[in-house]
């Protein structure tokens, strides 16, 4: 029971988000790390991050333009995570 409740702990302190994050010259910038288990891509948090960019901008009626996008895979020992720099343009 005590290293279930542990592993949760571990679990929810391993997530990580930055929020949208300015950068320069309109660009913007969202990290994202998860706990998933196991091996594989991060699909779940590379959807939550373009949600999250579409969201802001589309309070100003614009579209996100994907700037780079780095991915890494969860491994032994390491988190799936991604870095997604954008800017939002006109529809």
């Amino acid at each position: 029971m005590k290293l279930a409740i542990a592993l949760c702990v571990i679990g929810l302190v391993a997530c990580a988000n930055t929020g949208v994050v300015p950068m320069d010259k309109g660009t913007y910038l969202i990290a994202k790390k998860s706990p998933q288990v196991g091996f594989g891509p991060p699909i779940g948090i590379k959807g939550e991050a373009y949600t999250e960019a579409n969201e802001f901008c589309s309070k100003d009626g614009k579209a996100v333009e994907t700037i780079k996008l780095e991915e890494t895979n969860s491994g032994f020992v390491r988190s799936a995570a991604i870095s997604l720099e954008f800017r939002c343009v006109q529809k």
